[in-house]
């Protein structure tokens, strides 16, 4: 349910926007990584719009394969440079954090076109083998 005074959502919206079970949004609450912002007048958690962006970073970095420890280190580094309080050096240190990040990404988008690949390969592959097998079928 979204609370249209605060613009607060439930968890099962949260849920649905970001294509993350209840359970899984849950469990980046109790890691760390994600903390609702507030809690309804009845204990449910609530979130904002960021929380949302951030569920969805976590969401990108599933499938290639990024650790707890490296979701957790990107989003602190997305903070400080959304931040225009951060210092130079701590802006440096999170662009540096981001690069290396950045490199993982990439080298997990590689593997994956190239599993991507063999995957059409096989496909491609039974096609053709059923296609040749059809009219042996109907004989």
């Amino acid at each position: 349910m979204h609370d249209e005074q605060s613009g607060h959502l439930q968890i099962g919206e949260v849920a649905t926007r970001t294509d993350l079970s209840i359970r899984t949004v849950r469990h980046y609450h109790d890691v760390g990584l994600v903390t609702p912002s507030e809690r309804s007048a009845g204990g449910f958690r609530l979130y904002t719009e960021a929380d949302v962006q951030r569920l969805l970073v976590i969401r990108r970095m599933k499938p290639l394969g990024f650790t707890l420890a490296e979701m957790k280190e990107l989003l602190e580094a997305l903070d400080v440079l959304e931040d225009p309080t951060s210092s130079a050096k701590t802006r440096r240190e999170a662009g540096a954090t981001l690069d290396v990040l950045r490199g993982k990404a990439e080298s997990s988008c590689e593997n994956l076109r190239r599993q991507l690949g063999y995957a059409e390969e096989l496909t491609d592959l039974l096609t053709t083998r059923l296609d040749a097998e059809a009219p042996s079928a109907t004989r």
